[in-house]
């Protein structure tokens, strides 16, 4: 179990890594391209950075807001409640505060840009249809997110995207603007900018630039997947009882219905995914499908 963990860990370094080298290779790119410095590249981080920072102070509420979700005391869902008191005790965590979402969607999420700041919640529909075990496992997960600073990670991974994004979209105005008006001519037949005036080379740094936003869509999942697999595990070695959230994400999968407010922005909070499913989705979904869920549970059960 603590191999999974750490394994899951590693992947999770190595695709910010691979974002890191990712944000890199556009800023090339289009430095080369538009026959510039790394002007450009440079604002793109800083704003990113910018908004990544206003996202870990803001995150929290803006989930909470989003998911239309209420803070509850413990009179008011009494089982919610002291399971999360619980956990919080037995991993020696700071109780976060407790909402409940109105949705028939059987659903839960945790959010919190650290222990002393967290949210977790669970949908009315998570309540009816979960016994105390399967509902401890579920909200261990949650907790374990907490406990890995979940949070971080997706801002920081957050912030690249934007930042790719911002220089992509640049570059392609940039481009138009060229090609339109002329704009950027006389500069590149002076000083050999924008590809050397190679087409061959414009193309391919063009589809490049293009394709970087969805190459790092597709990374920002993985990273996601990464992350329920290591709160999985979590929740296994808070409980040490896999079975219990086997259990639970079984009925997840059998009671699957998408949340009546759906915001992909807030999509890899939940246990599982609120979306409605597309032909796309496995290939950008922020959730690994359930059955391997499962059966790395079942092999994490095997080391107790």
């Amino acid at each position: 179990m603590y191999r999974a963990i750490a394994r899951n860990k590693r992947n999770t370094v190595f695709f910010i890594l691979f974002f890191l080298v990712l944000v890199g290779a556009v800023s090339y790119a289009v430095s080369y391209l538009m026959g510039g410095g790394w002007s450009i590249a440079i604002i793109a981080m800083v704003i990113a950075l910018a908004y990544a920072v206003l996202q870990y102070f803001t995150a929290g509420a803006q989930a909470v807001a989003m998911a239309g979700a209420v803070e509850i005391q413990k009179a008011d869902h009494p089982v919610l409640w002291q399971t999360v008191e619980n956990i919080a005790i037995s991993t020696g965590m700071p109780m976060p505060r407790v909402y409940i979402v109105n949705d028939p969607a059987p659903n839960a999420f945790a959010t919190g840009r650290d222990p002393e700041h967290a949210v977790v919640a669970a949908t009315t529909g998570l309540l009816e249809i979960m016994n105390p075990t399967e509902l401890m496992a579920v909200m261990a997960h949650e907790m374990g997110h907490v406990r890995n600073y979940d949070i971080r990670v997706s801002t920081v991974v957050f912030g690249l995207v934007v930042a790719i994004g911002f220089i992509a979209d640049i570059f392609i105005r940039f481009a138009f603007y060229g090609a339109v008006f002329g704009g950027g001519n006389r500069r590149d037949n002076n000083n050999g900018g924008g590809g050397g005036g190679n087409p061959v080379v414009l193309v391919l740094g063009l589809v490049a630039v293009v394709l970087a936003p969805v190459i790092a869509a597709m990374v920002q999942a993985a990273i996601s997947r990464q992350r329920e697999y290591l709160a999985d595990a979590t929740s296994a070695e808070i409980t040490r009882y896999p079975e219990g959230l086997e259990s639970a994400l079984a009925k997840l999968g059998d009671y699957a219905r998408p949340m009546r407010r759906q915001n992909t922005s807030m999509a890899h909070l939940w246990i599982a995914d609120p979306l409605r499913p597309s032909l796309m989705s496995r290939l950008f979904s922020t959730h690994p499908p359930i059955p391997d869920r499962i059966a790395r549970l079942q092999q994490i059960g095997q080391g107790f």
